[in-house]
Parts: C-alpha cells; structure tokens; sequence
C-alpha cells in the first residue's frame, strides 16, 4: 500500500470520527414559537439572542408556523429579542440554557411601532417538555458548597434522582457494579463525557479522572471549582449512544467578560479527631494532617470574543498508625546470646551499627536453638510510631 492511499485513509477516518463526535454535545438549545395576540403564528419574525455574560449575538428567523430554533449554545444566562414589522420589539430575559438541554421560550408581539419595546422576564416552565430523559443536574453551586469528603466530584451523583450507590463498595473486581446506577441500569454501562469529550477508562468503563491508577492514586483530578454543570441523565437521546446506562456529561466552566475568583483550603488534623477503637490511649495517637486547597481564576482575553478559566486543586496529606513492638535492650541481647542464641551475622551488623537509634528491633534475631529458661528474659513492649 502506497503512503499516498495511507493518507488518504488517515484522513477518511478523521472526517469519520470528527462527524461522530460532534454529535454529543455538551450546549444547550432555545426553541420556541412567536405569536400575535390572536394567538396566530408569526412567520419571519427576527429572533435575536444575546448572552449579557459573553456577549454572543445570533440571529434567526421564524418559520411558517412561528417557531424558532438557536442551537449550540454555550451555558450561561440569555435573552432574546423579537422583532417583526407591524409589531412591538418584545425582549425576553433571564433564560436559562443548560447543557444538552433545550429551553423554550415562547413570546407573543403585541401590535404596535417597532420604536416601541416590550421587556418580560421569561417564563421558563419548571417541567422539561422537550425530551423523554429521565435523571437530573447537578449545578456549580451544589458541588461547590455540598460538604463533600475529598472534593470528589464522584461523590455528587448519587443527587439526582433514580441514582444509587455501587452496593458492594468495590469497582476493582471483575463484574462489579460500577460508582453508580441510575434507575437500575448497570452501574458500568454508564457513559462518561468532558466536554463532549469521550473520558471512559476503557478497562473497567468508570470516568478516566479522579480514579485510582496503579497505585491508588487518581492520576488526574478534576477541581469542583471549575465544574459549572453535571448533568446526568437516563435514557439519553440517539445523539449520545454508546451505553444504556446513565449519561454524565461534565461541562467545565468558561469565562465571561467579568473577571472572576475563587480560593479555597480544607485542613484537617488529628486534633479535630478522636481515637478508634485499637488506638487505645496507652498508645500514641494516631498522627494525621490533611490540607487540600485550591483556586479558579476567569475572564477575558478578548472582550466578546474569548475567554480563560484557570482552575488548580493540590492535596498534601500525611499520617501514621501507632504499633506496639517488643525491643530488647543490651541486657536482653547479652543474655539471648549468653544462653545459646545466636543471631544471623547481617543482622548483627545492623544491630551494631543501629540505624534505630536506641531501639533495635527483635524481628530482626533468629535463634539457632532455645536458650535454657534459666537465662531467658522478657522484655517490655515499648510504643513504635511508624
């Protein structure tokens, strides 16, 4: 095969999957119909949207029937203005777009000079109308001022509804159930976007960020601050495929023409713990200190034209369990050998050279063969912090 039809096809499938993609998408949508006061439909009406935040402007006309359709919007707060000849300017605000979600909003022109202009606050019905999907969204200000343990974005989809948690609290063995189920689907059938973008761990289908990797550390995580929705969601539409189960399509925040802040820090310590059970108060208590911290930083580079979001989430943390162990003294050493013990050579290097500091550690003996019980001792068992 020549490099020439390798390209090509290179290419081909590019186009391929670039067409695939563009289908699940992480914006939401207006649609609505335009009437007079008759309630007749108004066709060619001009419906412009705005976006105060970013200052996207888009026009579109009405149909035959009145209706209209602005898709691929970003998330934010909008407002659109209708314009028609013969009729008032009619201006709708505070329109909510969510993501993968289309909000209606219809308006009615009442006659009049097109000089003369109407402004209602929209009536956004409470009740989604326009698609048969079953679940929830879980919004910026829930994730970020929920209490939740380890800033775990995870931890939040059990909110909506028809969600439970995995019942045997494992996802590491083979066949089980995943983070979470929605409406009893399989908790690893679920689907999992950034974005839009495809984010599933293609071994055990679970999100590819904030997961343990190899050593039970998440490889990446994703900051609360920046999430600005997570909608979840039950029998998605066509557009998503893939999975049966539950969709959760993360959208991260973006900035607006304001510039915007945030810091954050969680500390923990084991002054703000008591002991449990084994840590007994003969012991040491168990030492552990947590900082997790963190900020988001937004606004424009380019006024109505682009935008940053900088977010950043670190975690320190450190700990350690009290142990009790048995450590002989000099004198307890004198009399194990005295009595007919020996102790293997290289551990005997290490015990001269001690790098325990004064307390040398009796795992480290072997006995050859036991002493008489006239020259065995025992000694008290002193606390290891470890």
């Amino acid at each position: 095969m020549s490099s020439r039809t390798i390209a090509v096809a290179y290419v081909f499938f590019a186009l391929i999957l670039t067409c695939t993609s563009s289908a699940q998408t992480f914006r939401g949508s207006i649609q609505g119909t335009i009437t007079d006061s008759s309630g007749a439909a108004i066709p060619d009406a001009q419906v412009k949207v705005f976006s105060p935040g970013t200052g996207l402007n888009r026009t579109v006309s009405t149909n035959d029937l009145g209706g209209y359709v602005a898709s691929e919007l970003p998330l934010g707060t909008y407002s659109i203005t209708v314009e028609k000849e013969g009729f008032r300017t009619t201006t709708l605000t505070n329109i909510p777009i969510g993501v993968g979600s289309t909000t209606r909003a219809d308006a009615r022109l009442v006659a009049g000079m097109v000089q003369e202009v109407v402004e209602v606050t929209a009536d956004v019905p409470l009740v989604e109308t326009n698609s048969n999907t079953t679940g929830g969204t879980i919004e910026a200000s829930e994730a970020t001022e929920l209490p939740v343990n380890g800033g775990d974005y995870t931890k939040l989809l059990e909110l909506v509804p028809g969600a439970t948690s995995d019942p045997v609290g494992s996802t590491e063995s083979a066949g089980s159930y995943g983070l979470f189920s929605l409406n009893g689907n399989r908790g690893r059938s679920n689907n999992y976007l950034l974005d839009g973008t495809d984010m599933n761990d293609g071994y055990r289908n679970l999100p590819s960020i904030n997961q343990a990797g190899v050593w039970g550390a998440p490889s990446t995580i994703l900051p609360v601050d920046a999430l600005a929705e997570i909608p979840v969601t039950g029998s998605p539409e066509p557009e998503f495929g893939r999975s049966s189960g539950a969709t959760v399509n993360i959208v991260t925040k973006s900035g607006t023409n304001t510039i915007h802040g945030s810091l954050f820090e969680y500390f923990r310590n084991d002054s703000f713990t008591a002991r449990n059970y084994f840590n007994t108060s003969t012991q040491p208590k168990n030492s552990f200190t947590n900082h997790q911290f963190g900020g988001l930083v937004d606004g424009p580079i380019v006024r109505d034209a682009s935008f940053f979001t900088i977010a950043y989430e670190g975690q320190r943390e450190n700990g350690g369990l009290p142990q009790l162990g048995t450590v002989p003294t000099q004198a307890d050493i004198d009399a194990y050998t005295t009595g007919g013990g020996t102790i293997n050579p290289v551990i005997g290097s290490l015990l001269k050279s001690n790098p325990w500091g004064t307390l040398p550690l009796t795992a480290a003996m072997r006995r050859s063969r036991r002493p008489s019980p006239t020259t065995a001792t025992t000694s008290s068992p002193r606390p290891i912090s470890i």
